[in-house]
């Protein structure tokens, strides 16, 4: 698999997030369930269902684009990524306590993790999948150069605080939806969504930074312009959620609608 992706990496990504355009329309348009899935959620966030077609064809490119971000050589990678709000991170990583990185699933969240890594060293924390042959390939995308992965363990959190009391930088998905114990519920878009506590305990732990960020994907281009917000106050649930709301209503065709952000997990009170 890592050596399939490695060859797809040569292909540029504009052509690539074109074919995965029309296989994400191919499979909203073949499968019900995924295509329920997504209408449910944009009623939810009240966007327009007219836009279901799209959102399925933006996760197709999310997904086209995978093999060039993650295995093209960096700088390939980064000078087709713009961002006008490196200041805000440079600044954040200079008071010396850490930052936390939270990308939710909106746009190209993987190329902001390897923007980041070029920059200082980064320690991103995911769920690995329970497939050993995807688990294989997620291990070698996100452990190169200054990145390093840990898993949803506890000891992949204690290795979350280790960088972050190092003064480096880890990468949290804020609406991934956690095991158990690991989480709240809190709001999203009106309903109530099992949410992570962790980057409220990292942030009360070390005193680090906290950062909201999407790599918006460009029309066509095969490129990507990388927006960084400072949280003014601590990523509480309530406070993180209603952040990304906002964040989401900007573009809400590259959000993920088609993840199962309303699941209860198995033992997780309601």
């Amino acid at each position: 698999m890592v050596r399939i992706f490695r060859l797809l990496a040569r292909i540029s990504p504009g052509p690539m997030q074109s074919l995965g355009a029309v296989l994400g329309r191919l499979a909203a348009a073949l499968s019900p369930s995924y295509r329920r899935k997504i209408a449910a959620n944009l009623a939810r966030a009240g966007i327009e269902s007219r836009l279901l077609g799209e959102c399925a064809a933006q996760a197709g490119r999310m997904v086209g684009e995978l093999p060039f971000v993650w295995f093209a050589p960096a700088q390939a990678v980064l000078q087709r990524v713009r961002c006008d709000d490196a200041p805000v991170f440079d600044a954040a990583l200079g008071e010396g306590k850490g930052v936390i990185v939270l990308t939710p699933h909106i746009g190209s969240f993987e190329v902001a993790a390897r923007w980041f890594a070029a920059r200082a060293p980064m320690t991103v924390l995911f769920k690995p999948p329970k497939l050993a042959l995807l688990a294989g390939l997620l291990e070698t995308a996100r452990n190169q150069g200054a990145m390093r992965s840990q898993p949803t363990t506890l000891a992949g959190v204690r290795g979350l605080l280790r960088a972050l009391r190092a003064g480096e930088a880890v990468g949290v998905l804020p609406d991934q939806v956690p095991d158990a114990g690991m989480g709240v519920w809190a709001p999203f878009f009106g309903e109530p969504a099992y949410t992570l506590t962790l980057p409220q305990r990292l942030a009360r732990s070390t005193g680090a930074a906290v950062l909201l960020v999407w790599g918006e994907r460009m029309a066509g281009a095969g490129e990507w312009t990388l927006h960084i917000e400072r949280l003014p106050g601590p990523p509480a649930p309530d406070t993180l959620n209603l952040a990304m709301q906002a964040l989401i209503l900007r573009q809400p065709t590259q959000y993920l609608w088609g993840y199962n952000r309303y699941k209860r997990p198995a033992a997780a009170q309601h």
